[in-house]
């Protein structure tokens, strides 16, 4: 499994993709793995403020239901739509057109709290 060198990560096993005060937000390779068969998202509504550490939405396998939780603290600006009627995007594609939510960040100093690729590779073994 190739992790992206351009992104942050989570113990929670989400990634973030910074774009000066946005980003956007996913789940990795590796708990989509975990997960198996994505049949279901519940995402948080646009303009919904989100808390860092905080569960803002759920993600449903055929196995198990686990919450998403933000890693960073602000606004969904925009939810992956295509995710509605195709959530085992995430399977197939979950670095890219999988992403779940995108969230301008009020605390910008949040994002210094992420892993880095190494960390993150480390974590997961």
């Amino acid at each position: 499994m190739s992790l992206p060198q351009d992104l942050k990560y989570t113990k929670e096993h989400e990634w973030i993709k910074i774009d000066g005060e946005n980003v956007t937000i996913g789940i990795t390779d590796h708990a989509q793995g975990e997960l198996g068969d994505i049949i279901f998202i519940e995402f948080p509504d646009v303009d919904q403020k989100i808390e860092k550490d905080e569960p803002f939405g759920t993600i449903e396998a055929v196995k198990t239901v686990a919450d998403l939780f933000a890693p960073v603290s602000g606004t969904v600006t925009e939810i992956n739509e295509s995710l509605e009627d195709s959530p085992e995007t995430v399977n197939e594609d979950a670095f890219g057109e999988g992403w779940i939510v995108k969230v301008s960040v009020s605390d910008a100093g949040e994002l210094d709290e992420l892993l880095t690729v190494d960390q993150y590779a480390e974590l997961i073994g």
